[in-house]
């Protein structure tokens, strides 16, 4: 799920954590997120790396019923057990971006220890400068103002039938998700990519 993806079972101390970073956000001059400003290892990142709980990514890639046919996009990808999960479970094919290099390290380490390295790919860049049209599956784990900004990128590439998921965070009122459940304190939020999405993008 950059800057994020997915150890620390209390999303309280998530939330906390990160309403620090989206004040420290709001003042900078871009307004966006350090891991959305391109590759840059010797910048600090903005946003803390919080991984998503197992338990959490696990009912992520049900609710998107990934299956050995998709091509899952991990954006913010951390240690990249997201993707290895989906490979290793599912038979998917996956592609994690993260801005931390030390995380993408960590990721084709994992994907290795799990036997799925033919199956995974992961690359340190920026996630707003990532072609998504290939995606069938697109997870999140970053935050609601980076949701947002997110939001018509995702409308104007992804194809119609596309599955979004996002762990703890929304795409606000203008897209409201299609199913949203709780595991262990963790929402989940569900979204599917429409026609009518496409023409307004």
């Amino acid at each position: 799920m950059q800057a994020t993806d997915h150890h620390v079972p209390c999303l309280a101390s998530r939330r906390t954590a990160l309403k620090g970073c989206a004040l420290a956000i709001a003042s900078c001059v871009t307004g966006v997120p350090a891991f959305a400003q391109g590759n840059n290892p010797a910048r600090q990142l903005d946003v803390p790396y919080v991984p998503t709980p197992q338990n959490v990514v696990d009912r992520m890639l049900q609710m998107a019923r990934v299956g050995k046919n998709d091509l899952l996009y991990d954006l913010g990808c951390g240690d990249g057990r997201l993707v290895v999960t989906a490979a290793r479970k599912y038979g998917a094919r996956g592609i994690g971006i993260d801005l931390d290099p030390q995380r993408i390290k960590e990721a084709k380490a994992n994907a290795r220890k799990a036997g799925v390295s033919d199956k995974t790919e992961f690359t340190v860049g920026d996630l707003f400068a990532t072609d998504l049209s290939e995606a069938t599956v697109v997870t999140l784990y970053l935050l609601n103002s980076v949701n947002r900004k997110l939001r018509p990128q995702l409308w104007k590439q992804l194809k119609p039938g596309t599955r979004v998921v996002s762990h703890a965070f929304d795409m606000g009122d203008d897209w409201p998700p299609e199913k949203t459940e709780v595991v262990e304190g963790s929402t989940i939020y569900y979204w599917t990519i429409t026609e009518a999405q496409k023409k307004t993008a």
